[in-house]
C-alpha cells in the first residue's frame, strides 16, 4: 500500500495542465470558424433535419474537448510502450469506466431522445480484427494521430494531418473493397460481456469496472517502478476562462468525452464512430468518376448512403463538427498556426493514413468506433482491438525512426 501511495503521489506531482501566459486570441479565425459553423448547421438542419443538427453540435463539443486537452489515443499508446508513461492510459480507463456506466443504463433501459432503439458497437472477433487493429496501431504512430486525432489536429492547424486524412480516406476505400475477403476468414460471432455471457448489463458492468480498476492498478505499479518522464503540461489559465481559453486536464476531458459519447448513443441510436464516413467520402469520389462502388459487398446493404448528401450521414456531420470545433478552440487559444511539412513527416503521414484506413475497415472501427465505443458497449472486439493496437504501436515506433520522427526517451524531462 505504501508503494502504491508513493506512485500515486509521484503521478500527482506532474499535472497535465499548468497556469501560465497564453497567446492572444486569434479573433479573425474565431469569427471565420463561428460563421462557418452556423452556416453549416443551417444547411444540415434544412437538408437533413434537426437530429442531424444536434449530432453536428455534439461533434463541435467533441472537437472542442479533444483540442483543449490534446486528448490523445496515439500519444497515450506511444508514451506507454516507449517509456512507460501511463498518464494517457489512466485517463482512458477513467473515460471508459464512466462511458460503460452510462452505456449500461442506456442499453439496458432503451433510453433514447429520438425514439431510436439504442444498440452498442458489437462486432465479431476474428482474423480481420486482429490484423486490422494491428495495422491501425502501426499506422497511428506513423501518421502521428488516430482517427479522432487526425480530425481535431487538422482543425487545430497541424498541416501534416491534411496528408494523413487524404490517405486515411484512400485506405478506408481500399479496405472496404477488400472487406469481403477478410470476412470469409475464421471468426467468432459478435460477443457481448453483458448479453452473450448471461451476466446482463449490471454483471457485465461489474466485470468491466474490475478490469479498468485492475489495469489502472498495473499502471500505478509501472509508474512507481519505471518513474517515466511525464507529459509536458499544457498552458492554461485560471478561473472560468479555462473553459474556452486554457487547456483541460486529461481526466476532465475523458469524463466529458464519455458523456458526449453517451449523448450520441441516445440521439442517433448508435455510439460515436469516425471512419465509416471516410469510406463514404472516398466512395462518393470514385462514384463521381464512374466507378461502380455500389456493387461492392461493403455497400450492398446501404446503397442509400451513396445516393444521399453527406449531410444526411450522421458520422459525417459528427466529423465536420469535430474539425470546426477544434478550429474554433485553437483560435481562442491562439494556437492555429499551420507550418511546413518535412519530407519524412509527409511520407510517414501518407503511409500511416493508408494503414489506419485499411486497418479500421478490417477491425470494424478505429480507436473511437472499436476501442472507445466498442469497450463501452461491452463488446469483446473492443478489448481485442486495444491489445492488438498496442502491439502495433510498439512496432510503429521503429518505423517512425526510419522517417525521422522522434519517440519519447527515458531521459526526457517531459514526453
Amino acid at each position: 500500500m505504501a508503494q502504491e501511495a508513493h506512485a500515486l503521489h509521484y503521478e500527482k506531482k506532474q499535472p497535465t495542465t499548468i497556469v501560465t501566459n497564453l497567446d492572444p486570441i486569434q479573433r479573425p479565425f474565431v469569427w471565420i470558424g463561428s460563421i462557418a459553423a452556423i452556416i453549416l448547421l443551417a444547411m444540415i438542419v434544412i437538408s437533413s433535419g434537426a437530429v442531424q443538427g444536434v449530432l453536428y453540435l455534439l461533434g463541435i463539443a467533441l472537437g472542442v474537448t479533444l483540442l483543449h486537452a490534446r486528448f490523445g489515443f496515439t500519444s497515450a499508446f506511444r508514451r506507454l510502450v516507449s517509456v512507460g508513461n501511463v498518464q494517457g492510459l489512466q485517463a482512458h480507463m477513467i473515460m471508459l469506466a464512466v462511458a460503460s456506466i452510462l452505456f449500461a443504463i442506456i442499453l439496458s433501459t432503451g433510453f433514447s431522445f429520438t425514439g431510436e432503439t439504442p444498440t452498442g458497437n458489437i462486432s465479431p472477433v476474428g482474423v480481420s480484427i486482429i490484423v486490422g487493429s494491428f495495422l491501425f496501431g502501426i499506422g497511428m504512430q506513423m501518421g502521428n494521430g488516430c482517427a479522432s486525432g487526425t480530425l481535431y489536429n487538422l482543425g487545430g492547424g497541424k498541416s501534416s494531418m491534411v496528408l494523413t486524412l487524404i490517405s486515411f480516406i484512400a485506405g478506408s476505400v481500399i479496405g472496404a473493397y477488400h472487406l469481403g475477403f477478410w470476412l470469409d476468414l475464421p471468426s467468432l460471432p459478435p460477443l457481448s460481456l453483458a448479453e452473450s455471457t448471461g451476466l446482463g448489463y449490471f454483471g457485465g458492468l461489474l466485470v468491466q469496472l474490475l478490469i479498468f480498476f485492475g489495469i489502472y492498478g498495473v499502471t500505478v505499479k509501472i509508474a512507481n517502478k519505471r518513474k517515466p518522464p511525464q507529459m509536458k503540461p499544457l498552458a492554461t489559465t485560471a478561473g472560468v476562462k479555462k473553459l474556452w481559453r486554457g487547456a483541460w486536464p486529461l481526466v476532465t476531458a475523458g469524463v466529458v468525452l464519455a458523456v458526449l459519447n453517451a449523448l450520441v448513443l441516445t440521439v442517433r441510436g448508435t455510439p460515436w464512430g469516425v471512419t465509416s464516413a471516410f469510406v463514404l467520402w472516398g466512395s462518393k469520389f470514385l462514384q463521381f468518376f464512374g466507378v461502380d462502388v455500389a456493387g461492392w459487398s461493403y455497400w450492398q446493404d446501404n446503397t442509400q448512403a451513396l445516393q444521399q448528401t453527406v449531410l444526411a450521414d450522421s458520422t459525417s456531420v459528427l466529423n465536420f463538427g469535430i474539425i470546426l470545433g477544434a478550429f474554433i478552440a485553437a483560435a481562442f487559444q491562439g494556437n492555429f498556426k499551420p507550418g511546413k511539412i518535412k519530407p519524412g513527416v509527409a511520407t510517414s503521414s501518407i503511409i500511416g493514413g493508408l494503414l489506419m484506413g485499411y486497418g479500421a475497415r478490417l477491425a470494424f472501427g478505429c480507436n473511437i468506433g472499436a476501442y472507445f465505443s466498442g469497450i463501452a458497449s461491452f463488446s469483446l472486439h473492443g478489448w481485442v482491438w486495444m491489445v492488438m493496437a498496442l502491439a502495433g504501436s510498439y512496432f510503429g515506433l521503429y518505423f517512425r525512426k526510419i522517417f525521422g520522427l522522434k519517440n519519447p526517451r527515458k531521459n526526457d524531462s517531459f514526453c
